[in-house]
């Protein structure tokens, strides 16, 4: 999912959101609107948080050099996660900010009906933007539910938007019906508890964004059926007389570190282990293009079972 369908997803939503806050902040300047104010400083937000992936998706392209050894694939993962720092401490704090002032100092909002269109045709392009992610989305997500997916997907570009877009569109249902109340029960109140609640709103996105992009800046595994696959290949090698174990990173969306330890057959002569060895590094990159990087780690089963104990009993005693 990460490439040209991200990029898509993503110029799609700044192209919409840039539009979108100019038109909220000059609305929210002739209506005097709270909660529009919120949302112009939502949209900004997101055109920003655009941007940061644009250049995380960048910059995790540069290829390895001596300094960082395994590449830059986890830019994207770092830059995703300040993008949800962004939403919290921008988005929320300022739309919370703005609603506590208009609750404590409520004034009538002028000619809400340019607010009401400003509001309608922002939702239209939110819808368009959200159709757009929610669609690349779907076509990597296979039968899975949606939390499920979001959380086993390893390229956080397309959930992040689809994320923040949802939020928008919550956020514009609250901005109108606060605006509404504020009018038809000459309530001015209202319109900047419409602002605290969309300011709520980003808050929740922005920490289970934060949440999801955690995990993997941290380093999470490789799916299963990755796994699987490498399983498979290397214990039908006839070389092989046993996989000792299997470890996989995630560096990126379409980059994945493989460390296996493996126990040859013990009548191999050292060349034969050495051929055994390319072999294996043959199929498993053919059939698992994701992995980048392989290291096959030579050791008997006995050994290694060893190994895992000490580094077991050290954990203890730490």
């Amino acid at each position: 999912m990460a490439g040209h369908g991200s990029k898509k997803v993503i110029f799609a939503a700044l192209a919409g959101n840039a539009a979108i806050a100019v038109t909220k902040f000059a609305a929210a300047v002739f209506t005097g609107s709270s909660a529009m104010m919120s949302e112009g400083i939502h949209s900004l937000v997101d055109t920003g948080n655009q941007g940061l992936l644009l250049y995380g998706m960048k910059k995790a392209k540069q290829p390895a050099d001596e300094r960082h050894p395994f590449g830059y694939g986890a830019e994207l993962y770092f830059w995703s996660f300040v993008v949800a720092l962004l939403i919290f401490a921008v988005g929320a704090g300022v739309s919370i900010y703005e609603g506590v002032q208009k609750v404590l100092e409520p004034h009538p909002v002028n000619d809400p009906y340019v607010a009401y269109a400003v509001l309608g045709l922002a939702f239209v392009f939110e819808a368009i933007a959200w159709l757009i992610a929610f669609k690349e989305f779907n076509q990597v997500r296979g039968g899975k539910n949606f939390l499920t997916a979001v959380h086993d997907s390893k390229d956080p570009t397309v959930f992040t938007v689809l994320f923040e877009d949802t939020a928008a569109m919550l956020g514009l249902i609250v901005a109108f019906a606060g605006l509404l109340g504020a009018q038809l029960l000459g309530m001015p109140w209202l319109d900047g508890a419409a602002s605290i609640a969309i300011g709520v709103i980003l808050g929740a996105t922005a920490c289970l964004l934060a949440y999801e992009t955690k995990g993997l800046l941290i380093g999470e595994a490789a799916a299963p059926e990755l796994v699987a696959s490498v399983r498979s290949i290397v214990e039908a090698a006839p070389a092989v007389h046993a996989l000792n174990e299997i470890r996989t990173l995630h560096r990126g969306p379409q980059d994945v570190l493989l460390a296996l330890s493996v126990d040859f057959e013990d009548n191999l002569n050292a060349g034969a282990v050495e051929d055994a060895i390319y072999a294996l590094e043959i199929a498993i990159k053919r059939q698992n293009p994701l992995v980048k990087r392989l290291y096959i780690e030579v050791q008997a089963t006995c050994h290694h079972e060893e190994m895992l104990k000490a580094e077991l009993q050290r954990d203890q005693t730490a």
